[in-house]
């Protein structure tokens, strides 16, 4: 909708949000609220409106210079919780208002839903029989269609386009003429496509842990095999090896590695059951694995879960692993996904390409998360190219190991968004990296939004070194960051 006259006739526009305590959510220190957008943007006034849910974190003085919104990633992933880290960075805090959201299609905002069917759950990717492979295909199928028939209409216009125009309409309830953005994972994609449609409206945008937003999605999943591999081998294993008085598991990276495959083998043919009778078979393993790639602040308790599966027989070793997977992400994360952009092949295709990228990359290479894409019925959209053209810089931060979004891509994408910086955060891993005590990127990110300092060239961090297996962490934070899996 255009701005102006239209908006001065739309109740849309009029509307104010009630801000008050967030009784759904364990979060004393935010405000909660909700506001209403047209289901569909290329129709607003054909009376079909979603809700969209919010929350904010006020400066103690309570007048905000400015709004920044966030978003922890996915797609897909609920925001309300994610301005929660923020509340030790006083600098950021004590200027702006930091405002969490659930994007259409998740958290508390009007859901998408695939009926709670997961295709991932019924077949082993590495097993490559015919009649293994028909199956792995089969269910992506049967999850393309589980997605569409179960969200109906309304899961044809969960994409990004409508996303960010929800996103400017928030905007303008905030009573601002710009706003400012921290996305991380996919929040970056979301964040350089807002400044795509509304390059007028930026302020200071952060994309932390970046997508290759320039590209396809199908492209962008391509690169998991890479990154977590990659994650894998050389943060995790040697780590392990490092600690082998304290894990067992070996004293060599390659015996670790060794023991996971054992391990993984002899849970794939014996599961182990967990009390709520879920069982932890070989794919299971893999996702806890997976899990713990995206912050080092994971890898003691999930190297003792490893070390213990290594060895169970009982339900009591796997009694810690949580393998629930909350049906509305997931869902609006294929909505987005696949109806954003193209996906190119069918089965044929996808089988060759699975075990390309398994042979290469075992850990996660095998597993293709938007297989469902291959058989979506995609409406007919044309999302706008990110360039950067007429955007102010935005600052892009980057580990050179993250194993989501590998730094390759990030590459790719800061070379062709013009304008844009890049912070390289070296010797480094983790998959969200400003607000998680890298100071030396909290200072460089706070500069930047707070004293509007844009850095004049691309610069560079040390990472954080890697915790002791004694270590204890509140991973409250670091599970509020929506990764892929």
């Amino acid at each position: 909708m255009a701005e102006g006259r239209d908006q001065s006739t739309s109740p849309h526009f009029t509307q104010t949000i009630a801000w008050g305590p967030c009784t759904d959510l364990d979060a004393p220190t935010l405000e909660c609220g909700t506001y209403r957008a047209p289901q569909d943007w290329r129709s607003p006034r054909a009376g079909k409106d979603i809700t969209i849910a919010v929350s904010r974190l006020r400066p103690k003085s309570g007048q905000a210079r400015g709004s920044v919104l966030t978003n922890p990633g996915g797609p897909g992933g609920p925001g309300r919780l994610l301005p929660r880290i923020y509340e030790g960075r006083a600098k950021l805090v004590d200027n702006f208002e930091v405002i969490g959201i659930d994007p259409r299609g998740t958290g508390a905002s009007t859901n998408v839903t695939c009926a709670n069917f997961d295709f991932r759950a019924l077949a082993d990717p590495r097993d490559r029989s015919r009649e293994n492979v028909e199956l792995v295909y089969d269910a992506a199928a049967l999850q393309a269609a589980a997605c569409q028939r179960h969200s109906g209409e309304f899961g044809k216009v969960v994409n990004t386009e409508q996303t960010v125009k929800d996103l400017d309409l928030l905007r303008h309830l905030l009573g601002r003429e710009k706003i400012s953005w921290i996305g991380y994972s996919g929040g970056t994609w979301m964040g350089a496509y807002y400044a795509t449609y509304f390059p007028d409206r930026v302020d200071k945008f952060v994309l932390d842990s970046n997508t290759e937003f320039t590209t396809t999605f199908q492209d962008i999943f391509d690169e998991f095999g890479r990154g977590f591999e990659r994650r894998f081998r050389v943060d995790f294993l040697p780590w392990v090896a490092k600690h082998d008085d304290v894990y067992h598991l070996g004293k060599t990276a390659e015996q670790v590695r060794l023991k996971y495959e054992e391990t993984r083998a002899r849970l794939a043919e014996h599961p182990v059951p967990l009390p709520d009778g879920q069982l932890v078979n070989g794919v299971v393993l893999d996702f806890i694995l997976v899990q713990a790639q995206y912050s080092k602040q994971l890898f003691p308790t999930t190297a003792s879960t490893f070390a213990q599966l290594s060895q169970a027989s009982t339900t009591s070793a796997a009694a810690a692993v949580d393998v629930r997977y909350p049906d509305a992400p997931s869902a609006t994360l294929y909505s987005v996904t696949c109806n954003d952009t193209k996906f190119k092949g069918g089965r044929a295709y996808l089988a060759r390409e699975a075990e390309r990228l398994g042979r290469q990359y075992p850990l996660i290479g095998y597993y293709q998360l938007l297989a469902p894409c291959a058989f979506w019925d995609r409406p007919a959209l044309r999302l706008k190219t990110p360039t950067g053209e007429n955007v102010p810089p935005v600052l892009m931060v980057q580990s050179v190991r993250d194993p989501a979004t590998p730094v390759e891509g990030a590459r790719r994408a800061h070379e062709k968004f013009a304008n844009s910086r890049l912070l390289t955060v070296t010797d480094e891993g983790d998959h969200g990296i400003y607000g998680f005590g890298n100071s030396c990127v909290d200072d460089l990110v706070e500069s930047f939004i707070v004293d509007g300092k844009v850095p004049p060239n691309d610069l560079t961090c040390p990472g954080t070194p890697l915790p002791e297996p004694t270590s204890t962490f509140d991973t409250t934070n670091t599970a509020v960051i929506n990764g892929w899996l």
